[in-house]
């Protein structure tokens, strides 16, 4: 065991001197694997927020029921005796004047509110059902709306189907594009790691000749893909950390002018975590795929 540690420790620090004897080349690597993870990466984020954002909008869809103009004093207890029933989570009424109301606070319409002679708005109830189904929901507003004095019913929930279909169809593409900017992670660091095998040919054919094997002379390399693909990770949370700072301030002033607080969701340490692991590990595969093939060119070669 101490002798295997010795040998990681050994493959570890060799690793790191070849890093660092080409920087520059090192850091173009780091970028390129940032730029194509921080993509897919981003878009997690933003979708995350999006999400976060429709959590705190009503979770159950409502149907809102428009009273007729006409509707007499005893058509309006029956459906009030109808909306306590058990299937029934929560009705609130909603007279036309609160309506208008805040039709005209939310809208700036002030002005052409108190300029109308009559109010157009319907008294109206707005019902949240206990059932989230799509056809318990058209059921009970068709239900509610044979009911004497209701003039017209409206389902509340295609905004929010529409918005959980985006969501889903952009968590899909997120996994796509970070499958492809995983695939081409691990292209990345197997080109940089060919180069290196490649440039010490005769290291390696001298290493053999005195009875190194296969397994020694890669695992310094492996290593190196690792480290390379780590840094690659860091240079994707730099990236969006920096578009973050650029986009911080636009997206806080459009949230504004809708009168909204939209803040953009940071990494938490746990995604971070995976995110370092995942392009470490893809570094790793990379060099490992690389190294192999390159190791058996050499030994044609000969």
């Amino acid at each position: 065991m101490i002798g295997w540690l010795r040998h990681q420790k050994h493959a570890f620090a060799a690793a790191l001197r070849r890093l660092r004897a080409q920087p520059v080349a090192s850091l173009f690597a780091a970028l390129a694997m940032g730029v194509s993870i921080s993509l897919p990466w981003g878009l997690y984020l933003g979708l995350e927020t999006l999400g976060r954002l429709a959590g705190e909008l009503p979770a159950r869809a409502e149907i809102s029921a428009f009273l007729a103009a006409d509707a007499s004093t005893e058509q309006r207890r029956a459906l009030e005796a109808r909306l306590r029933q058990a299937d029934i989570a929560e009705a609130r009424y909603v007279p036309k004047e609160e309506a208008l109301a805040s039709l005209s606070t939310a809208n700036g319409l002030a002005d052409v509110a108190a300029g109308l002679p009559d109010n157009p708005l319907p008294d109206a109830w707005v019902i949240r059902p206990r059932a989230d189904a799509r056809d318990a929901l058209v059921g009970l507003a068709e239900e509610v709306g044979r009911l004497p004095g209701v003039a017209e019913t409206h389902v509340d929930s295609e905004w929010a189907e529409r918005l959980q279909a985006g969501l889903a169809l952009g968590h899909t593409v997120v996994v796509v594009l970070a499958s492809l900017f995983g695939i081409a992670l691990i292209a990345i660091s197997g080109n940089v790691i060919r180069a290196q095998v490649l440039a010490r040919r005769d290291e390696i054919q001298v290493s053999r000749l005195i009875g190194a094997t296969d397994r020694h002379i890669r695992r310094p390399f492996l290593y190196l893909g690792a480290l390379q693909g780590l840094l690659g990770g860091l240079a994707a949370g730099g990236v969006l950390a920096v578009a973050g700072a650029l986009l911080r301030a636009p997206v806080e002033r459009l949230g504004m002018l809708y009168g909204s607080h939209f803040p953009l969701r940071p990494p938490s340490a746990l995604e971070i975590g995976v995110v370092l692991g995942l392009t470490a590990l893809f570094g790793w595969l990379g060099a490992l795929f690389s190294v192999s093939r390159t190791l058996r060119l050499v030994e044609t070669a000969k």
